[in-house]
């Protein structure tokens, strides 16, 4: 049975220490403004209708939990040489790269961490 309620998922969060120093991450990453910046809360828009959201974890209600990687953020790219190309583009503008360009079965891909230490994976479509 269908949902009563129309819902898309295009909203996608990260929790930060600081939201404006995660904002500054991302505008250099994205090559783009915020769509709103608060003390506690930015937003990015994104192709395709989505947003990335990245919030104060001390103001996050429930608390989320506090250890480990258990998600990844990805951004696809058209193929193999756009992955060494953004990779190369990250490193120049001294983005963390937690895995250098390799070999998986969709294709090459790299992950860098953002200043929360959120996986940021590069992949082709």
């Amino acid at each position: 049975m269908p949902s009563p309620i129309p819902a898309r998922l295009n909203l996608f969060l990260l929790y930060v220490a600081d939201p404006l120093a995660s904002v500054a991450f991302y505008q250099r990453l994205l090559d783009r403004e915020p769509l709103d910046a608060f003390p506690s809360y930015a937003a990015f828009a994104l192709e395709g209708g989505h947003t990335l959201g990245l919030w104060a974890s001390h103001r996050v209600s429930p608390p989320p939990p506090v250890s480990g990687h258990r998600s990844e953020v990805a951004f696809t790219v058209a193929d193999d040489d756009a992955v060494r190309g953004l990779h190369a583009h990250w490193q120049t503008l001294g983005v963390p790269i937690e895995q250098p360009p390799v070999a998986e079965v969709f294709g090459l891909t790299f992950v860098a961490l953002d200043p929360d230490g959120h996986r940021i994976r590069v992949c082709p479509r």
